[in-house]
């Protein structure tokens, strides 16, 4: 769902470790969503599970080579 301001909200976002690539993609389109851990695989930051409101969150699943990010409503 998207709020009056065009903010995410309402939404769970997961990345399938067993498919990342560490490609980063997620990373650098929403930074403060998305991180990459020790090993260079993408994660999402503790606390942002829901997108923390961020309009690049879709960009960056996205942008994701493999489609590991799965953005799921509600």
């Amino acid at each position: 769902m998207t709020t009056a301001s065009g903010k995410e909200s309402g939404v769970r976002i997961t990345v399938d470790q067993d498919i990342c690539i560490g490609a980063g993609q997620c990373a650098l389109t929403a930074p403060r969503v998305f991180t990459q851990d020790d090993d260079g695989f993408g994660t999402v930051l503790p606390g942002r599970e829901d997108g923390a409101g961020d309009p690049l969150l879709r960009e960056a699943a996205r942008a994701c080579p493999v489609g590991a990010i799965e953005v799921a409503d509600g």
